[in-house]
């Protein structure tokens, strides 16, 4: 899937569209440039999954947000080795409700198959966001005349 935003509000909406089709268990991994919109589209997922604004956790490397489904942001930004992700308890996280990672290609040897891969990049003034993962969803969505 592919979509193009202009700004961050339609940024933020994909985001929403995305969390819509996101299951308990689920990674996210998010990878694009500095700057390029991780954290925008992070706030539309966790605003539509917990009702809470998400905030960019790069200082601290991990925010919780609780709702019916317990949503953990990581920003691996400042990870300089893999090793330093377990003192941030990583594995106590997984399977315990919705992970998102920004930077995940640092950690790219630890995420499992399954995870969800979103790449953003400017392209001519528009974000292109690039989704691999969820087709199966999507269709299953379409056929039930739900994809919103």
């Amino acid at each position: 899937m592919v979509f193009y935003t202009k700004n961050s509000k339609e940024t933020v909406k994909v985001g929403e569209k995305i969390a819509n089709l996101l299951r308990y268990g689920d990674i996210v991994s998010f990878s694009g440039e500095l700057g390029s919109g991780k954290t925008t589209m992070i706030k539309g997922i966790v605003f539509f999954l917990t009702g809470k604004i998400a905030t960019s956790p790069t200082f601290v490397i991990l925010n919780e947000y609780n709702g019916k489904i317990p949503v953990f942001h990581f920003d691996l930004y400042r990870i300089e080795h893999i090793e330093e992700l377990s003192s941030f308890g990583w594995e106590e996280y997984l399977g315990k409700g919705i992970i998102l990672v920004e930077w995940a290609e640092r950690i790219k040897n630890l995420l499992p198959l399954t995870t969800i891969l979103i790449n953003i990049e400017y392209i001519n003034e528009k974000r292109k966001i690039s989704i691999s993962g969820l087709e199966e969803r999507v269709s299953s969505k379409k056929n039930n005349h739900n994809l919103t």
